[in-house]
């Protein structure tokens, strides 16, 4: 196989995390015979600095021409000073739009070795296992118009759905659901919003042809709750585009960081994979950050764009060894508990590699992605 990756390193910690998820990538290639071209390319604040757009035209065009693209995270916070539609956060919203992929998924998983490392107690985190699907191309971070008028100190946004927008979305997240354990909570503001009645009233057509999925909805600031309270209730979690990302964002909790959280963005002309954190301008270069949500997004991406399930599972296997055995990073290491090995991001993706590589070494994964 020949596979053609974007690689969108981006701002702060992204070249660090994106890098060991490379070296993740290209080992399994390596395994398994297979070339992983890498294309790499600007975005976001490195993106202005050289050419003076979040987005380069050079930048989408050759994205377009890949077989996949990896994003580490864009934001610097000496941009702060421009208005949204020039910082760099707004290469990251016009690559998406452009790309066409309206799936986000993004998992939360409860690790047995990280319970003490979440500020929920273990009896309620334990065995938490949740796939947030939030739909990314629409509501109030696309919707028109929108504006900010400082001289009568007035902003404004739209949130906006169509029926063909809910329903694309609802679709997979119930195909998912079927693979799982068919339960399903869509997540609206059904009670105040127009939006979110179109939204549960879509979800609710789309359900009658997925009759061994459980439906139940949601008002988000129950859901919100609901995550930090009874997170192992939850299997399938469907949202609009901000509702998604706040939610996810909170699931970072169950899991003990935000640098635990992959992604993979589905649907359009190429698929976008990118760990959910952000660029953390502040430990850039300290080598602090967790590669560890940028190694499972690279899983993501041989699951949905290369067909390679068991090389997903076996880098999935990977991390989950490293943390039985102790070894984290700073964001997940708990100074009370013994028998912890705080490691550098570098160490961390040396580690889990090292693993990947002694598995694959007993493991045959033929083309069809099945380990043998």
């Amino acid at each position: 196989m020949h596979l053609k990756i974007a690689i969108l390193a981006g701002d702060g910690i992204g070249p660090e995390v994106t890098n060991e998820a490379v070296n993740v990538l290209t080992t399994v290639a390596n395994a398994r015979g297979d070339v992983f071209e890498y294309v790499p390319l600007l975005i976001g604040g490195v993106a202005i600095t050289e050419h003076g757009t979040p987005l380069p035209p050079e930048t989408l065009q050759q994205t377009l021409s890949c077989d996949a693209a990896l994003l580490g995270a864009v934001g610097d916070n000496k941009f702060n000073h421009l208005p949204p539609s020039e910082r760099p956060e707004a290469g990251l919203l016009q690559i998406r739009a452009a790309l066409g992929g309206f799936a986000n998924l993004r998992p939360a998983i409860a690790y047995t070795a990280l319970a003490d490392n979440s500020p929920l107690r273990p009896e309620i985190t334990a065995s938490a296992d949740i796939l947030f699907v939030r739909e990314l191309l629409g509501g109030l971070y696309f919707g028109e118009p929108r504006a900010w008028d400082k001289a009568a100190n007035r902003a404004h946004n739209t949130m906006a759905y169509t029926r063909d927008e809910v329903e694309r979305v609802a679709r997979i997240a119930f195909d998912l659901a079927t693979k799982r354990r068919n339960k399903l909570t869509s997540v609206d503001k059904a009670n105040v919003l127009e939006t979110s009645q179109l939204w549960r009233a879509v979800v609710n057509e789309v359900a009658r042809d997925y009759p061994s999925v459980t439906v139940e909805h949601q008002y988000v600031d129950a859901m919100a709750i609901h995550l930090m309270t009874r997170p192992r209730d939850f299997d399938v979690v469907l949202t609009e585009n901000l509702f998604g990302d706040i939610l996810s964002d909170e699931s970072g909790v169950i899991t003990g960081s935000l640098g635990m959280l992959p992604s993979a963005t589905l649907g359009g002309k190429v698929n976008l994979y990118e760990p959910v954190h952000g660029s953390a301008p502040d430990i850039a270069g300290t080598g602090k950050a967790n590669p560890i949500g940028a190694i499972l997004t690279a899983a993501m991406l041989l699951r949905h764009s290369a067909n390679m399930e068991a090389a997903a599972r076996l880098i999935d296997d990977a991390v989950t060894e490293a943390l039985n055995q102790g070894y984290r990073t700073t964001d997940i290491a708990h100074g009370n508990i013994a028998g912890q090995t705080t490691l550098s991001t570098t160490e961390m993706g040396a580690l889990i590699l090292s693993k990947l590589e002694a598995a694959l070494e007993t493991t045959s994964i033929n083309d069809q992605g099945a380990a043998q």
